[in-house]
């Protein structure tokens, strides 16, 4: 079993080479979260679309996100917004069109490349409240009470301490303040075979977990207020499924209610809180 460190390494290595493309964009390239290694070796994209939002800029999108956090965020004019694994700086982008000159949006990436990215790409636009940080999101380097927004992209599912993670959230979003995180999670049990294959087809399932269980983090992390503002089912498509199953118990899967979904979550931080809840052992360690 791998260490949480060689996790992050590995994630490290994966979206480094992504940003290191010159024409990188979507998640489903070669040497990205989704490459060919599966059974199947059928492609598939979990993003969703930007071109419509404000404050879009083509170079900065990726294509490695599965949901419009930015369009949930309820983010104010004036207001500090934090997006956690920033990647080229696409969300940081339009956080910046809602947040306006009088904002703040600081981007954070534990990948050294994907900073050097979203940098060149801010300096090129001549963004001026935009910055980009290296750091782990469950050690942030960021003070507390920081940000009254924080947004993150199909992130934290790749995090080995999700817990931890999300006690860091808490800690920089002042009181009263909030995020918008959309991310990847399961619903039931994938039949027996198909998890191994799903890890690799869809990448970031690997560390996904239930989302039941990850709303249950959000809540011992301290957070009230909790809210699926959006949810998807991301479909294995049936040359996926029939390396496993037979049509009838393809017909049977398409049927239960579960599988893969993206979800956009809300949760807000208490007024008058500073520190999280942190029930589980090693959490805030």
């Amino acid at each position: 079993m791998e260490t949480a460190e060689q996790i992050k390494e590995v994630v490290r290595q994966k979206y480094g080479a992504i940003a290191e493309q010159p024409d990188a964009n979507g998640c489903c390239g070669p040497t990205s979260c989704c490459g060919p290694e599966t059974a199947s070796n059928v492609p598939i994209d979990m993003s969703v679309g930007y071109h419509e939002l404000k404050g879009y800029v083509a170079e900065a999108d990726l294509g490695l996100g599965c949901g419009l956090p930015t369009q949930f965020a309820q983010i104010k004019s004036g207001n500090t917004v934090v997006d956690l694994g920033s990647g080229a700086g696409n969300d940081c982008f339009v956080a910046s069109a809602e947040t306006g000159e009088t904002g703040r949006v600081i981007g954070l990436d534990m990948t050294p490349a994907m900073i050097d990215r979203a940098r060149k790409n801010a300096k090129s636009l001549g963004y001026s409240n935009v910055e980009f940080v290296y750091g782990d999101i469950e050690d942030m380097p960021l003070p507390e009470n920081l940000a009254d927004v924080v947004v993150s992209n199909c992130v934290m599912n790749l995090v080995p301490n999700k817990q931890k993670a999300f006690v860091e959230t808490f800690r920089i979003l002042k009181p009263g303040g909030h995020f918008s995180i959309s991310d990847i999670v399961l619903k039931g049990e994938l039949p027996a075979g198909l998890q191994q294959d799903a890890e690799l087809y869809v990448g970031c399932v690997s560390g996904a977990i239930q989302k039941d269980d990850y709303l249950q983090l959000v809540k011992e992390s301290g957070f009230i207020n909790i809210l699926v503002q959006k949810e998807r089912e991301i479909a294995l498509p049936d040359e996926v499924l029939k390396i496993y199953l037979s049509a009838e118990e393809i017909a049977d899967y398409r049927q239960q209610d579960k599988g893969i979904y993206s979800v956009t979550v809300f949760a807000q931080k208490p007024e008058g809180e500073s520190k999280a809840a942190c029930d589980s052992p090693g959490c805030c360690n």
